[in-house]
């Protein structure tokens, strides 16, 4: 068939993917003209369009059908359709992270590639959050698991969600959404799409989604107005053209443009520590959840505290176009195709730093904190067939500019909170003196006592004893702006790569795929404290010696630390650094098929992936001093899998399974470490399990069976500081060596039910219901026993009543069915108490040993996961 017969019955492609789902926790309805069978469900995971069950690869296949059952409107609900697959939000919408395996890239720092790719219409998203939003109307969701090192545009170490959307019909079509639900929830949707001429297309979609939020907030100090959080309000734009000037050529040109205007992400406190009478004190009313008993964990609730606002602006726009030619006299027949893309994407955040009522540490949202992202890319592919080879060869080219503003700003409770901390942590520190004057009395303006200029131990102990200082009575931090960073990231990308299969038999297939890669970053970065932020830092520097001899040695660092935190410290005032890298990779695979019979299918792979150094764009320092270099190495990972495919009982029934082990080295973890995110490079990784997948077209008319299951041993090697980049970093990351990873459940479970059929009158009737179940897991990078999620379940449902020819349907649906209560993420409350950690013994009985060092004083605060949401939607379509 030539290309251009092909692409004008692009309607029927749309009739596969409704009449046959792909695998792990999804199913659909059957075709009301005969049974649906395993063969109707094509993915194109090896660029081209092939069966599933022919492909050597763990692949997830979700066509517009599935979608919709179970109410996937972003990338963020594909996790209820896949086991093995968590995403999560944190600071903002922003900041998303998706995990397959138990692997992936925490989305708060920019200057990290994604584990996980997102590729939308052939194009690569280089970060997870550019590809989240609203998809618009999709034709399928592809989710290939493990490392992707050859085909799809930069590479991957842990797998890449390739989502494919409608493209224009030269039939002529119309359809529309209408959705109202709790919480306030309204969306609207449109499609239009036809001919223009008898060689142009048109399709355009418009949406847009509001809802409150999910959070009560209480407002504290103020001046923030909103009373929840976590809401929606966004609109989205996809234009597209498909010319046809030939019967061997086609051009598909794409514009689309995305812009949020939200508030998003308080936390709750899931712990309250012993620093609550500090941050009571001084907040109007009450400043953040009151302490359970003993300081035990808090009852599940949707109660935050937040005095500053906490919106987010987010734009996203972009134009693509791809064109194929087929060359029928080329090598015996081969299609070249062109994919070319510009996409610009920028976010502009608030935040209130703290999680508390009091006014401690924010940032506004005024332009100076967030971060952009301008993409060019460019690829070329050749790929052809002769009766036992399937080759491909091709080059892909991007530049990629990141910009990243930062900025904190000092509230007015900033130097009082301090100064209490610091009371509590002075008391600690003289109780083991031998002979102390006597308890430091409470003092919001004990900060003063450490910045008069010449000070000695003698006069340092006369201020924290005798008279304590008023706040006015020393240099302390100004309210207001205190840091204003900037941080340019310049990246180039070249790679060759080739993907070929050899036919050795008619039963027996070798797969062999190579790409090479070379990378090229820069970094241009001005740190700056602004209205004199330093000087308090520097003036406990310059009192260090006093400070030693009027509390002792062991007690000093902590002292000045307190003052010299990366957001105050001095030896961030002007300055620049200019950074560059360059380095090449060769990524690869090979696989191995073997067809037993017509229904079994066993292979085995080996592949290589990787995923490119870059630099934290943050302020990073070890102690109180700057580390010299921003820029963290290459992540990669050697994965071997091997499987079976079965097509059973008239090939209605899809029965697989995969067993897996990778290996990633210098696997980049962002931590939060209570003051910053840092990015450290683990030694070693290693993710083992299997994947199993079935989906079965029952013999009762119009329903379908489906679920999946992966168990993974997701875990960390043990290794010591020494194997670190920044050696210092050890303490907080002590629970790793030997310890399974954070967000990697050892069951991850998916199931779904799918009926549809006729009812009589012209109507048709139906309900899906899918569900998610997880093991426990932590949430924390750092693995804190505080951070634990139980294990949960999920579930989705839909009914719906509609008319045969979809004309019209109606659907009432419920998202969390059951409401469950889980946590997405849980963090390190900032300066509020001092978290547990195993520590190094390196005295006593048995020195060497780990040991529980600290008593654990930390506030937790957590991101939750949504709760029940229902509705009903009326969709047409013409």
């Amino acid at each position: 068939m030539r290309l251009t017969n092909l692409l004008r019955t692009t309607v029927s492609a749309a009739v596969v993917g409704a009449c046959a789902f792909g695998l792990a926790g999804t199913a659909a309805a059957q075709s009301q003209d005969g049974p649906t069978t395993i063969d109707d469900i094509i993915v194109t995971a090896q660029k081209r369009e092939q069966n599933l069950q022919d492909v050597p690869i763990v692949v997830t296949s979700l066509p517009a059908e599935a979608l919709q059952n179970a109410g996937v409107r972003d990338i963020k609900d594909l996790q209820i359709l896949t086991p093995g697959m968590t995403v999560t939000s944190t600071q903002s919408e922003a900041s998303t992270t998706a995990r397959i395996r138990g692997v992936g890239t925490v989305g708060d720092n920019p200057g990290l590639e994604s584990s996980v790719g997102v590729v939308i219409d052939g194009v690569y998203r280089s970060r997870n959050s550019v590809g989240f939003g609203d998809l618009g109307e999709m034709s399928r969701i592809e989710i290939l698991k493990g490392p992707q090192g050859t085909l799809f545009g930069k590479n991957t170490s842990a797998g890449v969600i390739n989502i494919l959307t409608e493209a224009p019909s030269f039939t002529p079509g119309a359809s529309g959404e209408l959705t109202v639900g709790n919480y306030g929830a309204v969306g609207v949707s449109a499609s239009v799409t036809g001919p223009i001429t008898d060689q142009l297309a048109f399709r355009l979609y418009a949406g847009h989604r509001e809802r409150d939020g999910f959070y009560y907030v209480e407002r504290g100090d103020g001046p923030r107005f909103e009373t929840d959080d976590q809401n929606q309000d966004f609109s989205t734009f996809r234009g597209q053209l498909l010319w046809l000037p030939n019967d061997n050529t086609s051009v598909r040109v794409i514009a689309d443009y995305t812009t949020r205007d939200e508030y998003c992400c308080t936390g709750v406190q899931i712990r309250t520590g012993p620093t609550y009478p500090f941050v009571d004190a001084l907040a109007v009313g009450t400043g953040q959840r009151p302490p359970a008993t003993g300081f035990g964990a808090l009852p599940f609730s949707r109660h935050a505290y937040a005095n500053r606002g906490t919106g987010q602006a987010v734009e996203d726009m972009g134009v693509s176009v791809e064109a194929n030619v087929d060359m029928p006299g080329l090598f015996g027949g081969a299609t070249l195709t062109s994919i070319t893309s510009w996409r610009d994407w920028n976010g502009d955040i608030g935040m209130d730093i703290d999680y508390t009522g009091a006014d401690i540490l924010y940032r506004e949202q005024n332009g100076q904190y967030g971060y952009s992202v301008d993409n060019l890319t460019q690829e070329f592919r050749l790929a052809g067939a002769t009766d036992n080879l399937d080759w491909l060869v091709g080059v892909f080219a991007t530049r990629e500019r990141i910009g990243r503003g930062d900025t904190y700003y000092f509230g007015a409770d900033y130097g009082p909170f301090l100064s209490l901390l610091l009371t509590a942590q002075l008391n600690a520190a003289t109780a083991g003196l031998p002979t102390p004057p006597g308890p430091i009395p409470v003092n919001p303006g004990r900060v003063g006592c450490f910045t008069a200029a010449g000070q000695t131990a003698a006069g340092l102990q006369g201020c924290l004893y005798g008279s304590p200082l008023s706040p006015a009575s020393g240099p302390g931090f100004v309210v207001g702006q205190g840091v204003a960073d900037h941080y340019d990231q310049d990246s180039t990308s070249f790679a060759i790569f080739t993907n070929n299969t050899w036919h050795v038999t008619d039963q027996f297939d070798l797969t062999l795929g190579l790409r090479y890669t070379m990378d090229d970053k820069s970094l241009s970065a001005q740190q700056r404290n602004v209205n004199g932020n330093g000087a308090t830092c520097a003036a406990f520097g310059a009192n260090a010696a006093a400070i030693a001899g009027a509390l002792g040695a062991a007690a000093a660092p902590t002292i000045i630390g307190n003052a010299c935190l990366p957001w105050a410290n001095a030896a961030f005032t002007n300055r620049n650094i200019e950074e560059s890298f360059d380095d090449g990779e060769l990524s690869g695979t090979i696989k191995a098929s073997y067809r037993l019979n017509d229904s079994v299918m066993a292979y085995a792979s080996y592949a290589r992936g990787y995923k490119s150094f870059g630099y934290n764009l943050d302020r990073v320092q070890t102690g109180i001093t700057p580390v010299a270099s921003l820029l963290f190495p290459s992540e990669v990972v050697d994965s071997y899998e091997a499987g079976v495919k079965m097509t059973l009982v008239n090939r209605t029934l899809l029965l697989n399974a995969t067993y897996f082990d990778q290996t990633f080295n210098d696997f980049q973890l962002n931590t939060f470490l209570g003051t910053a995110f840092v990015v450290e490079s683990i030694p070693e990784l290693t993710s083992r399990g299997v994947d199993a997948d079935m989906l079965w077209f029952t013999p009762i008319d119009g329903l379908s069976l489906s679920g999946g299951v992966t168990y993974t041993n997701t875990e960390y090697g043990n290794f010591t500081a020494a194997d670190l980049t920044n050696p210092g970093n050890f303490p907080q990351l002590s629970l790793l060596p030997g310890a399974r990873a954070s967000f990697a459940p050892e069951w991850s479970l998916s199931a779904s039910v799918n009926y549809d059929r006729s009812i009589g009158n012209g109507l048709r009737t139906g309900f899906s219901l899918s569900g998610k179940y997880m093991s426990e897991y932590n949430t924390g990078s750092d693995l804190l026993p505080w951070k634990m999620q139980d294990a949960f379940t999920t579930l989705n449902g839909r009914i719906s009543l509609g008319a045969e020819d979809d004309s019209w349907t109606v659907d009432l649906w419920a998202q969390n069915l059951t409401d469950e209560e889980y946590i997405q993420v849980a963090y390190n409350g900032p300066l509020q108490g001092t978290a547990f950690q195993s520590t190094l013994q390196t005295g006593g009985t048995n020195p060497g040993t780990f040991y529980n060092g600290n008593l654990d004083t930390q506030t937790y605060d957590a991101f939750l996961g949504a709760p029940r949401t229902w509705g009903v939607s009326l969709r047409f379509k013409y």
